[in-house]
């Protein structure tokens, strides 16, 4: 009997997929009370023939004769499915991927969910790979320092996993296809709209945390995605001095009267362009690279690249500057006065980095104190001090900006004192900015 061009087995099939993900939904909401808002937001639709599911950030799109075929053989697939896909979003993996090796980034992702939800350890979602999955996950952590999204993509940049580890992970941890991570202007919710419900998770995870139930690895993959991401060029801004640059101020200059007087006189304009304008401009600046043993020299320069980049573009750049880069661990190591841009090359190009030892804040700010009493600055705006935070603060609040700049975010690093700024980068930001670099050249 066919209805319109559906056959009446079509229908059941339909009916039966959809009753299944309505059991999976109930499921979750019963034993996760506290992922309601996220579960209301994650709606599911039948889609068929696609031979997959997938989701566009709203919508958990399943294939009915797919479903239904691995829920015979695995009756609790639906909820896994289900929950998986619902973690995508919480962590809003889809949000993150223009800076990313998409194969990498898809398998990173899809591990740190199917952790989170082996932390959980809901009978509802248990499968006879879990074991398994187990123990290469405890392996993996150890490799990784953690099964976070992001720690472990980190770890695969480094430690490029080979094509049958990848076809392992990818059977015991793929659930759904990620085809709307690059074209995020069709997900339906935006990255605002899921941090909101993600904070919200995190804020009740406290009480549903005295269950019996881990939430370790959920705490975790949430405190990753709803750390502030820093804007670093915007940040750079905050740290400029006014200054004159020398250039005609086309703001205040009035052509018509000048062209009008050399037409009427000769060589004679009724009026001169005003040749200095004031101008946002970096002039007064120090940056510390902490050389200790525990940061790396790639990770410095690359850090001091993308500082230089930002501050080489030209409504950034005074013709003449006075930026000190100063190297310490335990004590002041080197000191390299930039005052125009060729000195900011040569040291780019030719500069080592020394010390290597232990860390120590202090030595830096008494240094720039003791420039400043030899009047080496004119009006110092801020110092930026790229670090591992691992070391001992100044206790005294200096009367200019601090920055201590992080690569990451290590929640064990010590806190830095109230009176600074704490901004934290992701490594892909440092690449990024180094890939593009390169290509200029």
């Amino acid at each position: 009997m066919e209805v319109g061009h559906v056959t009446e087995r079509q229908l059941q099939i339909r009916e039966l997929a959809a009753q299944t993900m309505r059991l999976a939904h109930d499921g979750i909401l019963i034993n996760m009370r506290f992922l309601d808002v996220a579960l209301s937001k994650l709606k599911t639709e039948c889609r068929e023939q696609t031979g997959a599911h997938l989701y566009d950030g709203a919508k958990l799109y399943y294939d009915p004769v797919l479903l239904l075929r691995q829920y015979k053989t695995t009756p609790n697939y639906a909820a896994r499915l289900y929950l998986h896909t619902l973690l995508h979003c919480i962590f809003y993996h889809g949000f993150e991927t223009d800076k990313m090796n998409s194969q990498y980034w898809d398998m990173a992702t899809d591990i740190a969910v199917e952790h989170t939800i082996l932390d959980m350890d809901l009978h509802l979602t248990r499968m006879p790979t879990d074991d398994t999955l187990r123990n290469r996950l405890e392996v993996l952590g150890k490799q990784a320092g953690g099964l976070t999204a992001e720690k472990i993509y980190r770890h695969f940049r480094i430690e490029e996993p080979s094509t049958k580890a990848s076809e392992e992970w990818y059977k015991l941890c793929h659930y759904d296809e990620h085809i709307y991570w690059d074209r995020r202007e069709e997900l339906e919710l935006s990255q605002a709209e899921w941090r909101k419900i993600s904070e919200r998770i995190k804020a009740d995870l406290k009480s549903f945390s005295k269950d019996k139930n881990n939430a370790e690895s959920m705490e975790q993959n949430l405190r990753e995605a709803t750390r502030e991401r820093y804007d670093y060029s915007a940040f750079l801004q905050k740290f400029m001095v006014m200054g004159e640059s020398i250039q005609v101020n086309d703001d205040e200059f009035d052509y018509i009267y000048y062209t009008y007087g050399l037409d009427t006189y000769g060589n004679m304009p009724l009026v001169e362009p005003l040749e200095y304008k004031e101008s946002n401009k970096i002039k007064d600046f120090v940056i510390a690279l902490d050389t200790s043993a525990s940061c790396r020299g790639k990770t410095v320069q690359a850090f001091l690249q993308k500082t230089y980049n930002i501050m080489q573009q030209q409504e950034n750049f005074f013709s003449k500057i006075n930026v000190h880069i100063i190297q310490c661990d335990s004590e002041i190591r080197q000191d390299i006065k930039i005052t125009e841009r060729k000195d900011f090359d040569a040291f780019m190009e030719n500069g080592r980095l020394t010390g290597f030892g232990s860390t120590d804040f202090r030595p830096v700010f008494h240094y720039v104190e003791k420039l400043r009493e030899e009047q080496e600055f004119d009006n110092l705006k801020g110092l930026i001090y790229f670090t591992d935070g691992y070391g001992i603060y100044p206790e005294q609040m200096p009367d200019y900006d601090v920055a201590f700049v992080f690569l990451n975010d290590d929640e064990n690093a010590p806190k830095v004192p109230t009176w600074a700024i704490k901004i934290v980068l992701d490594e892909e930001d440092l690449e990024e900015e180094n890939t593009e670099d390169n290509k200029a050249d």
